[in-house]
């Protein structure tokens, strides 16, 4: 039922969620173990919405006419995997408004080609299945990526759970990347 393309897109685009959403909640205890407050916790996520929300409608008006959205899906996978590890860095507020920035681009880049890809490959006959199915297994992985990523700041360190990130995007990525083939 579920054609090739769609299936990587689906697989690829789980790995990215089941990363990001191992820092979840967390964002919040790092925030503060960097030497923020509540404002810059509200100011670095709104910073990550802002620039995506920005972004998006121009990187998805640019998909449909100059670059390939395969092209724009990977290069977004791998600038994610980049500024994921870029977490080891953080040492200040400051660092972690450039570091949502930089995540916030890589969001935009995936995004709308994501989403435009998938409805281009996807099931006509089954489109509420295969919507479901990729909503649905994003939520699940991201739990089950939350529920992982606190055991490893509970067990480990931050450190420990930004490089498990950082591989998971980078496996995203490179998987991911199987679409730019011509077959």
């Amino acid at each position: 039922m579920f054609k090739k393309k769609e299936v990587l897109l689906l697989h690829a685009g789980n790995l990215w969620d089941f990363g990001a959403g191992m820092l979840g909640p967390l964002f919040a205890v790092f925030t503060e173990k960097i030497g923020g407050s509540i404002l810059d916790i509200t100011w670095a996520w709104a910073t990550y919405l802002l620039v995506t929300g920005t972004l998006i409608i121009f990187i998805g008006k640019l998909s449909d006419k100059k670059i390939k959205k395969e092209k724009l899906l990977t290069i977004g996978y791998a600038l994610n995997a980049v500024f994921t590890f870029g977490y080891l860095l953080v040492s200040s507020p400051f660092h972690l408004f450039f570091l949502q920035a930089g995540l916030g681009i890589a969001t935009a880049l995936v995004t709308p080609s994501w989403q435009a890809l998938y409805a281009k490959y996807e099931d006509k006959k089954h489109d509420g299945y295969t919507w479901g199915m990729a909503s649905g297994s994003s939520n699940i992985v991201t739990a089950i990526g939350i529920i992982i990523g606190g055991m490893i700041v509970a067990y480990a360190s931050f450190k420990a759970l930004f490089i498990t990130m950082g591989i998971i995007q980078t496996i995203a990525a490179i998987y991911q990347a199987k679409i730019l083939n011509k077959k």
